[in-house]
């Protein structure tokens, strides 16, 4: 279903106990602005204290996701227009909702059905509840604009198994939902035929009452994780200490998997390649999602003021479409060694926690 131009761009009403976001752009599968975000931000608010709400279900609008990531064409009219301030306000935004959604006192149900993406893991990749089905497809694509997971992503990244985390954030490879399960960026598969099944047990309290106990009711076992199957040369490969290391351990092995993953590496920014492993790593020494935010606003805010990739990633992808990327430096082998200790010392003029 299409939502017409004059309804709103998230959709907040009460079912019961069930306090229901729906986010309302379909046919930009759900993108995320900053007037949705604020929209995000003010449900969570109200309901926060109301006694009658229990819990949160967070779902999208459309039959082709959850939501597609952040309004990444207007990031790049904001930054080529000039207007840095505006970047700032729409990140800082953005990632306090991903740090309320993971601290909400009440347990937040995402059903990420279909497309998942970017923005769209920092809404639901960081819920009480996360529930996927076998039509969700699950990334961090920005190493492919030139730029490197955010709104959280690096601190699940961290976390997933062996250097599933690496290899994810460095290819922006997309999961099934047998690989978020396993990866850790989903606790349960759903088949999308039962939704709406779930959706009415939370809100009509069917029993067992609480949120995780009712998506049991509904949940299958999952299959084999395809990424479980290629741990062993991903682990391999993606321990190196360096993107030209790893294309060299790549390269080294057997499985014509982990060749094909050369070229996937080929075609992305090796600057954001660069930084994205050096972040997951450090990600895995951070205290909680919060310290990862803050050093993911830094980051980003390095690309999108200092660097020419953000730009030129959303150009060739979105604007122009020609997928042709220039990236600056072209390949790994020329990124300075010391260029991803930079990028995580650099220290915006704004603070992301006031």
């Amino acid at each position: 279903m299409t939502a017409p131009e004059s309804e709103p761009r998230v959709i907040a009403r009460r079912e019961s106990g069930l306090g229901h976001l729906t986010l309302n752009r379909p046919r930009a599968i759900n993108a995320l602005d900053l007037g949705m975000i604020e929209l995000l931000h003010a449900a969570l608010d109200e309901w926060e204290h109301d006694p009658d709400i229990d819990t949160v279900l967070l779902d999208g609008a459309g039959d082709r996701g959850l939501c597609a990531g952040g309004d990444v064409r207007g990031l790049y009219d904001q930054i080529v227009g000039g207007a840095p301030d505006d970047v700032t306000a729409f990140f800082r935004a953005e990632y306090a909702l991903n740090a309320r959604i993971a601290e909400y006192p009440k347990p937040v149900v995402a059903l990420a059905d279909g497309i998942t993406m970017g923005g769209g893991i920092g809404l639901a990749g960081h819920a009480a509840v996360r529930v996927v089905t076998e039509r969700s497809k699950l990334a961090m694509p920005e190493t492919r604009i030139g730029l490197t997971p955010d709104v959280g992503g690096s601190w699940l990244l961290a976390r997933a198994p062996g250097r599933i985390g690496e290899f994810l954030g460095l290819t922006g490879g997309t999961m099934d939902a047998a690989d978020a399960v396993y990866a850790g960026f989903a606790d349960h598969l759903v088949p999308a035929d039962h939704l709406e099944g779930l959706r009415d047990a939370l809100e009509t309290r069917a029993d067992p009452s609480g949120p995780a106990e009712l998506v049991l009711l509904f949940d299958e076992t999952p299959g084999t994780s395809r990424l479980e199957a290629a741990r062993p040369w991903i682990d391999d490969a993606f321990a190196a200490d360096t993107v030209p290391e790893i294309i060299e351990r790549l390269r080294a092995r057997p499985e014509s998997e982990a060749h094909a993953v050369i070229a996937t590496l080929g075609e992305l920014s090796p600057t954001a390649m660069a930084v994205t492993l050096a972040a997951v790593r450090s990600a895995r020494e951070l205290p909680d999602l919060r310290a990862a935010l803050a050093q993911e606003y830094g980051l980003v805010l390095w690309f999108a003021h200092t660097q020419p990739d953000l730009v030129e990633g959303i150009r060739a992808q979105l604007v122009d479409k020609d997928r042709s990327p220039r990236w600056t430096p072209p390949t790994p082998a020329d990124v300075p060694a010391e260029l991803a200790a930079s990028a995580l010392a650099f220290v915006p003029s704004t603070p992301l926690w006031a």
